[in-house]
C-alpha cells in the first residue's frame, strides 16, 4: 500500500493510458521472449531433451509443418524462420523499430498458423495460440502506429 492507502498496482494503473502502455509493453516483451525462447530451444540451450533439443529436430518439424512444400525448400525455411524470429525477438524485447517488428511478427505468425492448419488441421494452430500471438503482434503494431500519429 502506498502512503495514501491506494494499492501500488492501483496507483500504477490509475489512468487508462498508463495501463494501456504497460499492457502493450508487457505484450511486446512477451512476444519477443517467446521468439527468443524458440531460438534457444532449437539450438539446444535448454538441453537435448527439452523442446527441439537441436537444429536437426527443428528442421524435421519445419518439414512437418510445411508438408506441402518441396523437400528442397525446408532447410531454407528453417533458417529463414530462425533468422526472422531472432531479429523480431530482439527488436521487440529491446523496443527498437517496434512497429515494423510487430507487423513482421504478425506476418510470420499468420504464415506459420496457416502452414500448421494446412498440414495438421485448424485445431493445431488454435491449440498453440498461434493466431492469438498474431493478434497480439497486431495490437502492438497498431498501438505503436497510433502513438506515432499522436506525436506528430
Amino acid at each position: 500500500m502506498s502512503s495514501n492507502g491506494i494499492p501500488i498496482v492501483g496507483k500504477l494503473l490509475e489512468d487508462q493510458s498508463r495501463a494501456e502502455r504497460y499492457a502493450v509493453v508487457f505484450l511486446r516483451a512477451m512476444l519477443g521472449v517467446a521468439f527468443l525462447n524458440g531460438i534457444a530451444s532449437r539450438f539446444g540451450l535448454y538441453g537435448k531433451n527439452v523442446g527441439y533439443g537441436n537444429f536437426a529436430n527443428f528442421v524435421k518439424y519445419t518439414a512437418e509443418v510445411n508438408s506441402f512444400m518441396p523437400a528442397s525448400t525446408i532447410p531454407f525455411l528453417a533458417w529463414a524462420a530462425t533468422a526472422a524470429e531472432l531479429i523480431f525477438g530482439l527488436l521487440l524485447v529491446l523496443g527498437i523499430w517496434v512497429r515494423a517488428a510487430a507487423y513482421g511478427s504478425a506476418l510470420l505468425l499468420v504464415m506459420f498458423g496457416v502452414a500448421m492448419a494446412i498440414s495438421f488441421g485448424i485445431v493445431s494452430p488454435l491449440d498453440y495460440s498461434v493466431f492469438s500471438a498474431c493478434a497480439g503482434a497486431l495490437v502492438v503494431a497498431v498501438y505503436e502506429e497510433r502513438k506515432r500519429g499522436e506525436q506528430k
